[in-house]
């Protein structure tokens, strides 16, 4: 039987942090993906492969964050329905999701392979990496509908409390990606292509071996292949939670795209060393992530629950933990950015160069996001997405794209001084999210339990 885990009993720190690991691995060897693909074509092949990669995995990355975002829907409402001791509602609620995402993914498949040289001139490839990026582009989209099933299945076990499950699936697509890069691209010699190709082709390995695991385990509640239909009413309410969280992180990601534009007008260099930053910076991002998708499971349960100081305790006792180890993460980034940007640029000293000045932008970042992804994950499981993606959209398009955009108008310019564009934005997220405190202390939670609102 797949083990769920039920946090609105007992200790609280302990049973969240055993949570967290699972998922913090998984994300780990998410982060594996890309970095791998860039390792190995830094190593066997070119600078504008190297261009290809960055630019190409930016995109499918927001993309992948648009699904994965859009299945927190389903993650939210059955956490909820959980804590509520609704079970049955949490298959008819499995059931849906599968209908919606399928329909999204092949909507995402159809765009990207109609569109991947449109899309790969809008984000202003270099002109000696476009054909790599489009052909990059157009391998990923083919296998969208794969990605999908990927991201949600997922977000179906972090709903039931089961991080373990999402992590066998990680682990199974992360070992046939390496092995897939290195016959592809060092052996077979296709460069940015062979990466595509060994990402595709992993993912869909471990969607397969994946249901067949599931198939063998009992889920903790009734599910019946008569689930699986396009129940409006449930579709209604995940789009509800989901798409607000969807759209955030959409508009975030074009934020970051956008900036990435901004970093391709200077040259490949410049691009090839944002690139390998962007992969480092996934790694260093790994810890406040992984409390943000697990600290949403935990107080979506709780709020079902009506256990709100137990929701407001695990956001404080995350904020702390993830906050200690990101002081670690700061002084390795800044202080020794050249040394992780080497092991992806191979021996590119300029790549190197560039890659080292942006990241000493995110390491301030790591002061930061600690706290705002805590309680983006808080907000996330009351509900609040609305909340989530306004405050996304408004720190993206009033701080991040106008700083970065000033800061390349500078010269000479710093790739240092455009990454600061980040941690500006994650200190407007900051200063809203304790606003919005604020705001849940007085009226959201009295109105739960039965008291007056001030």
């Amino acid at each position: 039987m797949i083990k769920s885990n039920d946090f609105t009993k007992g200790p609280l720190y302990g049973p969240m942090i055993r949570f967290l690991l699972p998922v913090l691995l998984a994300l780990f060897l998410q982060a594996m993906y890309g970095a791998v693909d860039l390792f190995v074509v830094g190593q066997f092949a070119t600078k504008a492969d190297i261009s290809a990669v960055s630019t190409g995995s930016q995109l499918v990355m927001a993309l992948t964050m648009l699904v994965s975002s859009l299945a927190m829907g389903t993650t939210i409402r059955m956490g909820q329905q959980i804590g509520m001791g609704r079970l049955k509602d949490s298959g008819k609620t499995i059931g849906a999701s599968i209908c919606l995402f399928a329909v999204v993914g092949l909507i995402i498949s159809v765009i990207m392979l109609l569109f991947a040289q449109p899309l790969s001139r809008a984000m202003n490839a270099p002109k000696e990496a476009l054909a790599f990026t489009t052909d990059y582009v157009r391998i990923c989209g083919s296998g969208m509908l794969v990605v999908t099933a990927y991201n949600l299945i997922g977000s179906i076990f972090r709903g039931i409390g089961d991080s373990r499950t999402p992590f066998i699936t990680v682990l199974i697509a992360c070992i046939c990606n390496i092995a897939g890069d290195l016959f592809f691209v060092a052996v077979l010699g296709m460069g940015s292509a062979g990466a595509a190709t060994a990402t595709v082709l992993s993912q869909g390995i471990s969607v397969v071996l994946s249901l067949i695991i599931i198939r063998r385990r009992t889920l903790p509640f009734d599910f019946d292949r008569s689930y699986i239909r396009f129940d409006r009413r449930i579709i209604g309410d995940v789009l509800h939670l989901g798409f607000p969280i969807a759209l955030q992180d959409l508009l975030v990601s074009i934020s970051f795209l956008i900036m990435l534009i901004i970093v391709n007008s200077l040259g490949v260099t410049a691009s090839a060393g944002m690139g390998v930053a962007e992969k480092i910076v996934a790694f260093i991002m790994l810890v406040p992530s992984s409390f943000m998708q697990s600290i949403s499971a935990v107080v979506a349960q709780n709020f079902g629950a009506g256990q709100f100081e137990r929701a407001e305790r695990a956001l404080r006792q995350a904020i702390i933990t993830s906050s200690v180890i990101s002081l670690f993460m700061f002084w390795i980034s800044f202080f020794h950015g050249d040394f992780l940007a080497e092991i992806f640029a191979g021996d590119k000293p300029e790549v190197i160069a560039a890659g080292a000045d942006y990241l000493k932008a995110y390491a301030i970042d790591c002061l930061l996001t600690p706290i705002f992804f805590c309680f983006t994950g808080f907000y996330n499981g009351l509900g609040l997405t609305k909340f989530i993606m306004i405050q996304g959209i408004v720190s993206a398009f009033c701080v991040r794209i106008p700083v970065a955009w000033l800061m390349s108008k500078h010269v000479p310019v710093s790739m240092f001084r455009i990454g600061l564009a980040t941690p500006a934005s994650s200190l407007l997220q900051i200063v809203m999210s304790l606003l919005c405190l604020i705001y849940v202390r007085k009226v959201f939670f009295p109105r739960h339990t039965g008291k007056q609102s001030a």
